[in-house]
């Protein structure tokens, strides 16, 4: 790696530390961000007095703001996300736990997504204005316009409920039983994937008619290159930056989308983790959760920006 190139992703890493500093403030704000007293959210109304009061001193809500941040970003730093209320256990423990599972669920809904949306991108791009570029063009539509729940409920209904293919809730885990666990993952990971496929496969069209209609690609043409070559060799490599731009986007997107698709589908990730930690007002428990996935955005972001190095050899040579 030459100079160029590390000040390049050194100077991506440092903008990435003011936005997870502002990041920080906002989770931080959660409790405060809840109208009434927290402590009575976490208690009751109805809870001693000496429970509060213990309570309030546990989460340091007793000391000046400026401190309870300073406090609470410094255990953070430390990997000390707190205690969770409901459980009794380390926040840390808990999303450590749960994590594995939407990392999962997210990887394979991209994966699916991929091996949809590049092979109908491309090809309604070559055959741009044909029934094949409409029919790609109105399955991307439906992928970004049809809401995760909606899609995850007509999976279940088709291929759970009515052919019987697949259970419709549940999961398994992979080191253990990866047959059951492929059988599970299928239909969360399809919902997921299909939204984020739609975004891509218009990505990758336009683009890719953007290319096709250059000067180099009429050159290679009149050069005799074969049309395999030309789109994939020359267009399809010169569309990947603003596709991969798409994806690190669309990947921060499923993170967020993930919340909804486990409820529907009983998956024991972070979003299940997320929305029972607002049903129980588990407020260390969410606003671990947050910073967890904002963490995972910031670190999807910086490796497409290294993924930039990689494709765009302007970067390396600048």
């Amino acid at each position: 790696m030459n100079g160029g190139v590390a000040t390049y992703l050194g100077s991506r890493l440092l903008g990435a530390i003011p936005m997870l500093f502002l990041m920080s403030l906002v989770v931080f704000a959660i409790v405060y961000l809840i109208p009434g007293d927290p402590v009575d959210a976490m208690l009751g109304q109805d809870a001693e007095r000496s429970a509060r009061e213990a309570l309030r001193h546990e989460l340091g809500l007793d000391q000046p703001l400026w401190r309870q941040y300073a406090s609470w970003i410094g255990r953070v730093a430390r990997g000390d996300l707190g205690r969770s209320i409901r459980a009794q256990q380390p926040v840390r423990d808990l999303i450590v736990e749960k994590l594995p599972a939407t990392l999962l669920l997210t990887t394979t809904a991209a994966v699916i997504a991929l091996l949809i949306a590049f092979p109908a991108g491309i090809v309604a791009a070559v055959r741009r204005n044909t029934l094949v570029d409409l029919l790609a063009m109105i399955g991307a539509l439906l992928g970004v316009s049809i809401p995760s729940f909606w899609s995850g409920i007509m999976l279940i209904m088709i291929f759970a409920l009515t052919l019987g293919w697949l259970p419709a809730i549940g999961y398994a885990s992979l080191t253990t039983n990866p047959l059951a666990a492929l059988r599970y993952l299928i239909l969360p990971a399809l919902t997921l994937g299909s939204v984020m496929a739609g975004s891509v496969t218009r990505q990758v069209r336009a683009q890719m008619l953007q290319e096709l209609g250059r000067d180099y690609v009429r050159t290679a043409r009149s050069k005799g290159l074969r049309e395999t070559g030309v789109v994939v060799r020359h267009a399809l490599r010169n569309s990947l930056i603003p596709a991969v731009t798409v994806l690190g986007v669309q990947f921060s997107v499923l993170l967020g989308g993930a919340v909804i698709t486990e409820q529907i589908f009983a998956w024991p990730g972070v979003g299940q983790l997320a929305v029972n930690a607002i049903v129980n007002r588990d407020y260390p428990v969410l606003q671990g959760v947050i910073l967890t996935v904002a963490l995972l955005v910031t670190l999807v972001n910086l490796a497409v920006d290294a993924l930039y190095v990689v494709l765009d050899p302007r970067l390396r040579l600048s």
